[in-house]
């Protein structure tokens, strides 16, 4: 595919020892050094590289606060206070995974969009997209999970009606929130529940990005103009052009994650967590992480608690169906003029949901909040299949290279010929 295409030679001779029985470096020097990438790739590419980061701070401090936490209602909120105040670099690492999740969500749903626009989901990388559907799927309930454990008022009052939520499934939704709850309610049995899952769930993330990046580097990536490798021209080397940015993105993104670890430890949290969980005291309004919103909008949307369930779910699982559901033969939304206008109106859409899922139920933020939830699934299941049929697309560049030479003014190589 690429005229860098080298393979690894060890210089060494423990190198070769080594190579000859677990060839593991000539892996890496094929995956992330001479492995090709479209020469045209930019920033927004370099969010891979953010994720990854992100996952091993969220893994590395989530075990040694792992080792001070005690999973009991009567314990948890003390041992949560106990890390912040006496165990050496507790307050640091509590600061750390906290925002790191948030952090985390911030550059997946990034991740998210970018692939959206420029079309990453359309074949031959299927499979890539759905093993990130799975990715976020598993993030949503590790974070969702995580965000019980201090068992502050907000975080046992959200576990509560989330996994009451389960109670809507006919027939066998009473029985599955008691095994969910190991008892009649929200309890020590379910922390301990929670804690079991939110330790092992990060560690199964890891592993299927382990399968997102294998099925990357089977395809390969995709790029801004939707067009695939076709010559030595289109490509470049992993190392040095795109290390270098990915570089450069994890830096940048790390300084404002430690702004907030820093200097707003809880700007993104809620104050009622500080507080002890109180069973006899319900919150005014109960309210998840940000990045949970849009979908709790979407929930508290539809009276009925059975199809508000099911549409929330579908809200994720609705994006696996994005390769099939795109029925336009162009990938990359720059050659898509009206495909960017309703794109557009989706990310907008969404970050409204965002806004009135941190507002009260009913009046006008009920009405709002419904008519944002048939746009979002109007999107997914009529318009991005009609758009296909009638949509006026422009010219596709002849080939990778042409699109970079265009962009800096020179003759494009199709012209050259």
């Amino acid at each position: 595919m690429s005229q860098h295409s080298n393979a690894y030679v060890p210089k060494s001779g423990l190198a070769k020892w080594f190579e000859s029985r677990l060839p593991i470096l000539g892996l890496l020097h094929s995956s992330f050094i001479v492995f090709p990438v479209p020469r045209n790739l930019n920033y927004w590419w370099t969010f891979g590289a953010v994720l990854f980061t992100m996952l091993i701070i969220q893994l590395a401090t989530g075990i040694f606060l792992a080792m001070f936490y005690v999973s009991d209602t009567k314990e948890a909120f003390n041992s949560f206070v106990t890390i912040i105040r006496d165990v050496p670099y507790g307050e640091l690492l509590r600061n750390m995974h906290a925002n790191g999740a948030s952090f985390f969500f911030l550059a997946v749903y990034i991740h998210i969009f970018r692939g959206m626009f420029f079309g990453s989901y359309k074949a031959p990388r299927e499979v890539l997209w759905i093993l990130g559907v799975v990715i976020y799927f598993l993030m949503m309930g590790t974070a969702f999970l995580g965000y019980s454990l201090p068992w502050g008022q907000m975080s046992m009052w959200a576990a509560t009606v989330i996994t009451s939520l389960v109670s809507a499934i006919p027939l066998v939704g009473d029985t599955v929130k008691e095994y969910i709850w190991g008892g009649f309610s929200v309890s020590t049995p379910t922390l301990n529940r929670f804690f079991s899952l939110h330790y092992l769930l990060p560690f199964m993330i890891l592993g299927i990005s382990v399968l997102h990046v294998w099925a990357l580097h089977v395809v390969g990536n995709n790029n801004p103009s939707g067009v695939e490798i076709k010559t030595p021209k289109d490509s470049l080397t992993f190392h040095p052009y795109m290390t270098m940015k990915d570089v450069a993105s994890v830096c940048l993104f790390l300084i404002a994650f430690c702004w907030f670890v820093f200097y707003m430890p809880n700007y993104l949290g809620h104050a009622d967590n500080f507080i002890p969980a109180n069973p006899d005291v319900t919150p005014n309004h109960i309210v998840p992480e940000w990045y949970f919103l849009p979908f709790y909008a979407i929930l508290r949307s539809i009276e009925n608690k059975l199809i508000g369930v099911i549409a929330m779910v579908m809200a994720i699982a609705i994006l696996a169906f994005l390769p099939w559901l795109d029925t336009s033969k162009v990938r990359s939304g720059k050659y898509r003029p009206v495909f960017k206008i309703f794109f557009w109106l989706w990310v907008i859409d969404c970050l409204v949901l965002g806004w009135l899922g941190a507002k009260p139920i009913g009046g006008y933020y009920t009405i709002a909040s419904q008519i944002g939830t048939i746009y979002y699934f109007l999107y997914f299941i009529a318009i991005l299949p009609a758009l296909g049929f009638f949509e006026k697309t422009k010219p596709l560049p002849a080939s990778i290279l042409d699109d970079v030479l265009s962009k800096h003014g020179g003759t494009t190589a199709s012209a050259a010929h």
